[in-house]
């Protein structure tokens, strides 16, 4: 790519504060290569926006696959936890767990939150990208004031490892204008006729480059993307598992993001989120099948092999519903009475559907074969 067409980052130890604004040259990305690329992606996501919208069950994708995509994104930031314990803290609705479990829960919470807020708003502002990054770090803080010195540095053990790599613009003026312009970007397509899935791409990269917060912006960075494709109709639901990609392709994530700034290189940073949006399509329209595959045998295997259990479709909605259930949540689902719901419970343990465990005195029923899906 050539430097002629955007002005790359001069001196990555200083403020970035000539990042150019949105939009770049469209000579970037009107290419026979892209546009190839963009397709494909297109169709693997309307494929996945079609399965996801005749699931009946809406509840089961809210829950499990965003569930996922928050374990995912916190995971590109170090924050680790078992599936066994955000399964099981999620049921439980800990959101008072501390440790990494807290941290995936928080951005799961940010990721609906955001949602619903974009839902009653004519399109994304300030206020959207602040409300996302402080639900994501339950703080109060919002645009990093002038005083923060923020660097990016090179992670690792390696000789490099420490060294600046990239400096944000800095300056709340300067952070504000420039955030200004993204928004506008992704806000108007009449005067920015972009391609979505470019846009996305292009409006993701300008975010970091910003990086208009202390901390969180990778993780608002990538709530940003799927809470966009939703905005403009590409999903109904935030759905998409993209973390899923960048996860498994974690150092080419960040390297095509610095040779954005750094070399201008546009083209494979576009490439990288096409391939994202595609491979992640895919995924995530193969674990639906799954899971509505699995949902339909269980369901079968109960009517057959234990049919005095009263309203089985309703059972097995609310074991679909997340991994771990309890007794609790068939009450409050208002689908059995306390002794009832223990005892179909329990049968199916028996049956090897469900697994009991005890875990601090307290009785849950993991639906093993989601388990399994989930935890692919």
């Amino acid at each position: 790519m050539s430097r002629l067409q955007y002005k790359v980052n001069s001196d990555r130890n200083i403020p970035w504060n000539n990042l150019p604004l949105l939009p770049i040259d469209e000579k970037i990305y009107r290419t026979i290569e892209i546009y190839e690329k963009l397709g494909i992606a297109k169709a693997a996501l309307a494929r996945l926006q079609g399965r996801s919208a005749v699931i009946p069950n809406q509840g089961m994708l809210i829950n499990t696959i965003s569930l996922q995509e928050a374990k995912a994104s916190s995971a590109i930031e170090n924050i680790f936890t078992t599936d066994d314990e955000l399964y099981r803290a999620f049921s439980e609705k800990n959101y008072k767990s501390e440790g990494a479990s807290k941290e995936v829960l928080r951005y799961r919470e940010a990721l609906w939150n955001g949602h619903y807020f974009l839902s009653q708003q004519p399109g994304f502002s300030q206020k959207y990208f602040i409300r996302v990054f402080q639900d994501i770090l339950q703080t109060k803080d919002k645009i990093r004031a002038e005083f923060i010195n923020t660097t990016i540095k090179q992670a690792g053990s390696g000789q490099n490892a420490g060294q600046v790599i990239y400096t944000p613009p800095r300056g709340l003026d300067i952070i504000s204008n420039k955030l200004d312009n993204l928004i506008e970007f992704v806000n108007d397509d009449s005067k920015y006729p972009i391609d979505h899935l470019l846009k996305m791409a292009i409006a993701h990269f300008q975010f970091e480059a910003i990086h208009p917060f202390r901390d969180g912006n990778g993780r608002t960075g990538r709530l940003f993307n799927i809470h966009y494709l939703t905005k403009k109709g590409l999903l109904d639901l935030p759905v998409l598992f993209l973390s899923r990609y960048i996860i498994d392709h974690k150092d080419e994530y960040y390297n095509r993001l610095m040779a954005v700034s750094q070399r201008g290189d546009w083209k494979n940073w576009l490439l990288y989120m096409l391939d994202a949006v595609k491979v992640t399509s895919d995924i995530t329209y193969n674990k639906i099948n799954d899971i509505h595959n699995a949902k339909e045998a269980i369901l079968a295997y109960i009517k057959k092999e234990a049919t005095k259990i009263a309203n089985p479709e309703a059972l097995v909605e609310m074991l679909f519903m997340q991994p771990y259930t309890k007794v609790k949540h068939l009450q409050d689902g208002g689908i059995y009475a306390e002794n009832t719901a223990r005892k179909y419970l329990n049968q199916l343990s028996q049956f090897g559907v469900l697994d009991k465990k005890t875990i601090g005195g307290h009785h849950y029923y993991l639906n093993t074969e989601l388990f399994r899906i989930l935890s692919e």
